[in-house]
C-alpha cells in the first residue's frame, strides 16, 4: 500500500516538473489513475470558465477535435463539459474585454461547436446539454451577438438539440425566436457571408480569427474564399435542418409558409458544395406531409414549377421533388391546383422503375395523375394539355399494355422488324437534313415498339430529342431526352441524352438542371476509360463552367468567382477549359468524385486538337 503511494507521489511530481501548473488540462489527461484523471477533469471543467489562461483556446480546440472524433463517449458530458461550454459561451457575449484578450476570440466558436458535435448522435448527451443550460447561450449566437461564424455553430447545435423527442420540448420553449431567427438566417446567409468576409478583397480588412478559423491558420485567400462558400453553405442547410424540426411537428407552420420563404427554399440549393443536404426542396417536402404545408406551397406556381423541374432532373434529390408533387396530387384540395402543371412534366416520368429507394415509381406516378381520370374526363378537357398528357399516360399504362398481352410472339417479332425498318428510315432523312421527317419515322417507330423492349426506345427517344434541338423545339427535347433517361439502366445513365437534355436546359435558362445533366455526362463518359485521369470534351467542359458560374452560391452578389469556380479564358473561346472539378457519380449510392484533368490549352496541343473538334461537333449532332 505504501510502495503505491510513493509510486503516486513520485509520478505527480514528476509531471509537476515537465508542467509546474497544477490545472493544466494536458498533464490532467495523462494521469494514469482514472479515478484522479476523472476528479481532475471534472474539476478543470469547473474552474475553466472562472480563470483566464492563454492555453484554453489550446485546450478547446483540441476537446473540438476529440469530440469530432469520438461524439460517443460519454466520458467528457458526464463530467460536466456541457456546463462548462455554457458558461464559456455566455463570458464572451457579456464580457467585451476578455473575449478580446490573449485569443479568447476563439472560445465562444469552439465551445459551441463542442456542443454540437457531443450531440450529433447521443440523445443522452442532448439531454444532459439541455439540463446544462446550453440554449440559452446558443440563442444568444443565433441572434447575431457576435458573427455569422458563431452562428453557424451555433445553429447546427441548436438543430441537434431539436432533432430528439426528450429535448425538443425544451428548445420549443423558444420557439417562435428560434424559427424566425433560422428563417432569417437561410434567406439572407449567403448575402452576409459575402459582405462581411468574401466581399472584402483585401485580406488585411478580414477579420484575422475568422481567416484562421477557416484554415487553421495555413491558408491562402483563395483558401479562404473557398472554405466560406463552403461554411455559407452550411449555414444554410443547418438552417433548414433545424426548421425540419419544427415543421415535421407540425410546429409554426404560419411563420414556415409564408409566401416570401416558401419561394426562398426553391432556390436554396446545397449543389456541390454541400451536397450532403437536399436544402429547400428537403423542408418542402416536410411541409407537404401536411395539410397546411400542401394548400401554402399548391398556391404558388412558381414553387410547384420548381418542383416539376427537379421531378424530371438528374439531381440526386430528384425522388423529393417527385414525392412533393405525388402529395399535392392525391390531396383533393390541393390537385386541381397544381394538376395543370405537373401532368406535363410527370408524364415523362410514367416508365420510371427504381429511385431513390423507391419500387415501380413510374407506375406511382401514373396511379396518381389517373386517380379519378374516369369520373373527370369531362373537366379535364379543358385544358389541352392536361387532357393530352393524361391520355398519353392511359394508353401507355393501361392500353398498350393490354394489347401487348394478348400478342403473340411472333406479332413481337414482326413488330420489332417494322421498328428497326422506320429507325433506319429516320437515319435516312436526319442525315439528309429533313429532320422534320425524321422526326415523324421516329414516332412511327416508337408507337409500334413494345414497352418491354426499353433499349431500343431509349435510342428512339434520344434520337428524336437530337431532331428536337435541331429544330429548337426546347420542351419537346427536354421531354423526350427524359423519357429516354427514365427507361435507362440505371436510371439517368444514358449519356447522349443527358447531353442533349443539358443543352435543352441551358436553352431553356434552367442553369442547375443543365449542370447536373452534364456533369453526369462527364462521369458517364469516365466508366469507360482511366478513372484517374479523365479529359472532359471540351463543349462539355464549356457548359460546366458556364453553369457553375451562375449557380454558384455567391452569383449576381457583384463580384467574379473564385481562381477554382471562374472559367479560365485563352485565345479563342473555345479553350475554356475545368481545372479539377469534382465530378459527382450520383448513379445509384451517390458516392465517389471523378478527378477531372485540364484539357491542353497550349498552341500545339489546341492544333493537335482541331481534328478532334470536328469529331466532336459530329457526334453532337448525330442521331
Amino acid at each position: 500500500m505504501d510502495s503505491h503511494h510513493n509510486k503516486k507521489k513520485e509520478e505527480k511530481n514528476t509531471l509537476e516538473s515537465i508542467c509546474p501548473s497544477s490545472s493544466c488540462f494536458f498533464c490532467i489527461m495523462k494521469e494514469q489513475d482514472p479515478f484522479l484523471r476523472r476528479a481532475g477533469i471534472a474539476k478543470f471543467f469547473r474552474e475553466m470558465p472562472r480563470t483566464d489562461d492563454q492555453e484554453h483556446v489550446l485546450v478547446l480546440s483540441g476537446l473540438w477535435n476529440l469530440a469530432m472524433a469520438h461524439p460517443n463517449d460519454p466520458e467528457f458530458p458526464s463530467l460536466g463539459i456541457f456546463y462548462c461550454m455554457k458558461s464559456l459561451i455566455h463570458k464572451g457575449i457579456t464580457n467585451r474585454a476578455w473575449l478580446l484578450s490573449h485569443q479568447n476570440i476563439y472560445i465562444p466558436y469552439y465551445a459551441a461547436h463542442i456542443i454540437g458535435s457531443y450531440t450529433i448522435k447521443e440523445a443522452k448527451f442532448a439531454e444532459l446539454a439541455v439540463n446544462s443550460g446550453v440554449i440559452p447561450p446558443l440563442i444568444e449566437l443565433l441572434r447575431g451577438k457576435m458573427t455569422w461564424v458563431e452562428q453557424r455553430v451555433a445553429v447546427r447545435a441548436l438543430g441537434h438539440l431539436a432533432s430528439y423527442e426528450t429535448t425538443f420540448d425544451v428548445v420549443a420553449q423558444h420557439e417562435e425566436e428560434i424559427v424566425e431567427l433560422s428563417m432569417k438566417i437561410a434567406s439572407t446567409c449567403l448575402d452576409v457571408v459575402y459582405v462581411k468576409f468574401v466581399g472584402v478583397k483585401d485580406r488585411r480588412k478580414r477579420l484575422k480569427y475568422q481567416c484562421d478559423l477557416l484554415t487553421r491558420g495555413t491558408g491562402s485567400l483563395e483558401m479562404e474564399n473557398r472554405k466560406a462558400e463552403e461554411w455559407a453553405s452550411q449555414i444554410q442547410c443547418w438552417a433548414l435542418s433545424l426548421l425540419n424540426c419544427f415543421a415535421s411537428k407540425e410546429r409554426c407552420l404560419h411563420l414556415i409558409c409564408r409566401d416570401g420563404f416558401l419561394k426562398d427554399l426553391c432556390k436554396m440549393w446545397g449543389g456541390l458544395v454541400n451536397d450532403s443536404s437536399p436544402g429547400g426542396v428537403g423542408l418542402l417536402r416536410i411541409l407537404c406531409y401536411s395539410k397546411i404545408g400542401r394548400k401554402c406551397v399548391a398556391e404558388c406556381e412558381e414553387i410547384v414549377e420548381s418542383l416539376c423541374n427537379l421531378s424530371r432532373s438528374s439531381d440526386g434529390w430528384q425522388y423529393m421533388g417527385i414525392d412533393c408533387l405525388l402529395l399535392l396530387l392525391r390531396d383533393p384540395d390541393t390537385r386541381f391546383k397544381v394538376m395543370e402543371i405537373s401532368a406535363i412534366f410527370l408524364v415523362n416520368l410514367v416508365e420510371l422503375r427504381d429511385l431513390g429507394g423507391r419500387k415501380k415509381v413510374g407506375d406511382s406516378i401514373a396511379k396518381a395523375l389517373l386517380l379519378d381520370y374516369e369520373e373527370r374526363k369531362f373537366e379535364y378537357k379543358k385544358s389541352k394539355g392536361v387532357e393530352k398528357a393524361l391520355e398519353l399516360v392511359w394508353d401507355l399504362k393501361v392500353e398498350m399494355r393490354k394489347r401487348e398481352k394478348r400478342m403473340s410472339k411472333e406479332d413481337i417479332e414482326e413488330k420489332m422488324v417494322l421498328v428497326g425498318v422506320k429507325k433506319h428510315q429516320g437515319n435516312e432523312r436526319f442525315w439528309s437534313g429533313n429532320v422534320e421527317e425524321a422526326v415523324e419515322k421516329y414516332t412511327e417507330a416508337l408507337e409500334l415498339c413494345p414497352l418491354k423492349m426499353r433499349k431500343e426506345r431509349v435510342v428512339l427517344y434520344s434520337n428524336r430529342t437530337q431532331c428536337h434541338l435541331l429544330l429548337k423545339d426546347v420542351e419537346a427535347a427536354i421531354s423526350d431526352a427524359t423519357r429516354a433517361l427514365c427507361l435507362s439502366n440505371p436510371v439517368n445513365s444514358h449519356k447522349k441524352s443527358l447531353w442533349r437534355r443539358s443543352q435543352a436546359y441551358d436553352m431553356k435558362g434552367l442553369a442547375k438542371e443543365s449542370l447536373m445533366d452534364c456533369i453526369m455526362f462527364v462521369n458517364g463518359c469516365s466508366m469507360l476509360k482511366d478513372r484517374k485521369h479523365v479529359k472532359v470534351p471540351y463543349y462539355a467542359s464549356r457548359m460546366i463552367n458556364k453553369q457553375m458560374n451562375v449557380t454558384w452560391i455567391f452569383a449576381g452578389k457583384g463580384c467574379k468567382k473564385s481562381n477554382e469556380h471562374k472559367q479560365k479564358e485563352e485565345e479563342e473561346e473555345e479553350e475554356i477549359v475545368m481545372k479539377n472539378i469534382r465530378v459527382k457519380e450520383k448513379m445509384g449510392s451517390m458516392s465517389g468524385l471523378s478527378t477531372i484533368i485540364e484539357e491542353p490549352s497550349s498552341k500545339k496541343e489546341r492544333r493537335r486538337r482541331k481534328p478532334e473538334k470536328a469529331e466532336a461537333e459530329k457526334e453532337k449532332k448525330k442521331p
